[in-house]
């Protein structure tokens, strides 16, 4: 029997400025799981791992659809789980 609580989808990531390797996330309380185009693997960054800081701007960069990609690049890229 499926437990329907813990399944998820991902969010589509709107990419806002047209150029972002960022497809599609999901939000939960202390991570954020990220999908990049062109690969089927899915990264997650966690307060544990990335840090509380990292994980809740990146939470915000989401839902904006905008800069994610490029922060992941510049402040967090090797420290996902």
């Amino acid at each position: 029997m499926l437990n329907y609580k813990k399944l998820r989808t991902m969010e589509r990531y709107r990419n806002t400025g047209g150029d972002s390797g960022v497809s599609a996330y999901e939000i939960g309380a202390d991570y954020i799981k990220v999908k990049f185009s062109g690969t089927s693997r899915t990264y997650t960054y966690s307060y544990r791992k990335a840090g509380s800081s990292h994980v809740e701007t990146m939470k915000g960069l989401a839902r904006s659809s905008s800069g994610l990609n490029s922060y992941i690049n510049r402040y967090v890229k090797n420290l996902y789980d």
